[in-house]
């Protein structure tokens, strides 16, 4: 997120609060931005969605680490929460087996879309939906990668082991 973005000061409030789960007014938030949120904010769900890519917004409280969960808008209250991952590490000899959950909280951990992990990985952004979805899972080898990655991106996921 920008410094010199309107949305900015949302981000650094997030970032600053220390809790998992944080609720705002309308009015609150444009204490935070200095000014009046679209009208569209008060009236659309959709403003509030937790897009990658094309709302900054969005972009405010997503790079903070958070989701928007829960949407008053007769009351004019956001909700803003971290997200929960819940996975089993499974391993097949030393190595991890990654599954659906813990690519999605590698992904998040390290802020990316499915197109940078995609990148980094060197496979296609649909075998990254797919892994998500759990349509197919990742083969030991590039087990073997999501683990090099998750250590290079300080991703701590051995304590979840069951």
């Amino acid at each position: 997120m920008k410094a010199g973005s309107k949305y900015h000061p949302l981000y650094h409030h997030l970032t600053q609060s220390g809790q998992d789960e944080i609720t705002l007014t309308l009015s609150e938030i444009e204490q935070l931005v200095g000014g009046r949120l679209p009208d569209t904010a008060r009236t659309q769900r959709a403003w509030w969605s937790n897009r990658e890519r094309g709302a900054v917004q969005a972009q405010a409280w997503m790079d903070a680490g958070y989701h928007t969960t829960e949407l008053d808008l007769e009351n004019e209250r956001i909700t803003f929460r971290k997200p929960i991952f819940n996975y089993e590490i499974r391993r097949q000899g030393e190595t991890v087996m990654w599954n659906s959950e813990m690519i999605k909280a590698l992904r998040y951990h390290m802020g990316v879309s499915q197109g940078e992990l995609a990148e980094t990985l060197g496979v296609r952004q649909q075998t990254i939906s797919e892994w998500e979805t759990a349509l197919y899972e990742p083969k030991r080898a590039m087990s073997n990668l999501l683990g090099f990655v998750a250590e290079r991106a300080q991703f701590e996921y051995g304590s979840k082991e069951k």
